[in-house]
């Protein structure tokens, strides 16, 4: 098993008119995709935050939705990195 299951970094969502939104984020993501994993994959836990505000968090469980569109590109982005 993995030492470092949690994972932290920024992505930058393009927006329409040039530059970027930054998302912050942080997953707990393991070896083997899970019963309890965002679509029951391998992500367990996940927060994406945007402007200081969290705009998604899954903790075994859905607990908000995304807030933004920036945060359903972030989490799409972070679900096809870690499937």
């Amino acid at each position: 098993m993995s030492n470092n299951l949690w994972h932290e970094g920024t992505i930058g969502v393009p927006k329409k008119h040039g530059g970027y939104t930054v998302v912050h984020y942080w997953a707990k993501v393991y070896d083997e995709p899970s019963e309890y994993g965002i679509e029951k994959g391998r992500i367990s836990k996940a927060m994406l935050k945007q402007n200081g505000k969290i705009v998604y968090n899954f903790d075994r469980g859905l607990d908000v939705t995304p807030q933004t569109e920036e945060a359903e590109m972030a989490l799409a982005i972070l679900l096809k990195e870690y499937s």
